[in-house]
């Protein structure tokens, strides 16, 4: 990994969909299995709150929830994986977007820690 260092940083953990048959062609593996996803630890990372909003209208209400995962730029995370704040029955958020690529500097190596933008709707 790149040396991070965020000394009051906590695990936080990716999940990602298992693999199931793609129903068009079975020999192929295709991710969409949620029962039971690949889980992987993130140590030292944090999670910043960046923004929320309300959204209602006549028959429902929802609030959506902005934050940004801080992490070793090398990690491996993608669009569509889910990230949770801690053990079971902590809030999990969504990758909705592609994740800024892992740049490394050419001299050293040396990769920087990555934000990653999440999203979380309630309601």
């Amino acid at each position: 990994m790149s040396g991070m260092d965020f000394p009051h940083g906590r695990t936080v953990y990716r999940l990602r969909a298992g693999l199931i048959p793609d129903p068009y062609n079975p020999s192929v593996q295709i991710p969409g299995d949620w029962d039971d996803p690949d889980e992987l630890p993130i140590p030292g990372a944090f999670i910043a709150q960046t923004s929320t909003s309300m959204l209602s209208n006549a028959s429902r209400e929802q609030a959506l929830e902005a934050k940004s995962l801080f992490c070793d730029g090398e990690f491996d995370v993608a669009k569509g994986d889910r990230i949770r704040d801690g053990g079971e029955g902590a809030p999990v958020y969504t990758i909705d977007g592609i994740p800024p690529a892992a740049d490394s500097n050419p001299f050293t190596g040396w990769t920087p820690p990555r934000e990653i933008p999440l999203t979380r709707s309630v309601g």
